[in-house]
């Protein structure tokens, strides 16, 4: 004989499966405008993307006139935006788990009802924990191109944008010249003074280099205390100037090493990039005149093919 508990529990299944067949039937028609926001935004992890369907769920429930989204991700500021905006406006800071992740903003030609701001509130509610998710994969992904250490971009983030950079030269056949740069010397100072000294005139130098050249200009750790830097759009004698300026900017490190300070020097080398070009090509090419600047007794500069 069964007892009470299973006959129960016996009957509570088919009601179950009835509730859970007509919530199916009701998500998969969409007639809810916050079910049909997350599902669209479940699809992707693309932060980008989600902006663009949160634009377009929202102004079918609130019109609104602009759209604006910022945010800083792993050191690199995300900004988005959509239509022109009004005099009236109004701005959210998301948070979740005491997290931020950006800042929304919504303009209007007129002012926003109460009504509408509640809205907002009851779409942004749903919206968080996908952009989160989101932000969070920016974060990884940013976090495989970084070095631990300087926090610059690393050999493989350097590969990529090499080869994005050569294949823009290619199609608008503009120049892009690269540097790589070495510190001279460099295993003395580990040798003298250990390697927590070595690391932090590591950062120094990134820092350094980081503040020396344009914001379109890109800095990276390719290795050891070897850094590359890509500047796009920029022919040999203007990388010629940028080089002599990480060499200047360099020279001016100074760290704590007892008596007298610790100081640093660069070799450059430099190689434009040419047409139709392979990256590892172009690479070897600015490891060649490095060699040379080594050559000709270090901190000094020196371009491919050039004669030291």
């Amino acid at each position: 004989m069964k007892n009470l508990t299973s006959i129960q529990s016996s009957k509570s299944k088919p009601a179950k499966l009835a509730a859970l067949r007509q919530a199916y039937q009701a998500w998969s028609q969409e007639p809810d405008p916050l079910a049909r926001l997350t599902k669209r935004l479940s699809t992707t992890l693309s932060l980008e993307n989600q902006l663009e369907i949160i634009a377009e769920e929202i102004s079918a429930s609130i019109p609104f006139d602009s759209m604006q989204y910022r945010h800083r991700i792993a050191r690199q500021d995300f900004v988005f935006s959509t239509g022109v905006g009004g005099p009236h406006r109004c701005e959210y800071r998301l948070s979740l788990e005491g997290n931020h992740y950006g800042i929304l903003t919504f303009h209007r030609r007129h002012k926003f009802s109460d009504d509408e701001l509640s809205g907002f509130e009851m779409m942004l509610s749903a919206i968080i924990c996908p952009l989160r998710n989101a932000c969070q994969f920016i974060a990884i992904e940013q976090a495989a191109l970084t070095d631990s250490l300087t926090g610059i971009g690393n050999k493989r983030a350097l590969q990529e944008e090499l080869t994005r950079a050569s294949s823009l030269s290619d199609r608008l056949d503009a120049p892009c010249t690269l540097i790589l740069c070495d510190l001279d010397h460099f295993k003395r100072i580990n040798d003298n003074h250990g390697h927590v000294v070595g690391d932090h005139i590591l950062s120094k130098a990134a820092e350094k280099i980081e503040r020396a050249i344009r914001n379109s200009d890109s800095v990276y750790r390719f290795g050891g205390e070897e850094f590359a830097v890509l500047l796009p759009h920029t022919d040999i004698q203007e990388a010629k100037t940028v080089a002599e300026r990480i060499r200047g900017a360099l020279e001016s490190i100074r760290v704590d090493g007892g008596e007298t300070p610790i100081t640093v020097t660069g070799s450059c080398g430099i190689a434009a990039h040419l047409a139709n070009e392979q990256t590892e090509q172009w690479l070897v090419r600015a490891d060649e005149a490095l060699y040379q600047a080594k050559a000709c007794g270090r901190n000094c500069s020196r371009v491919f093919a050039s004669i030291p």
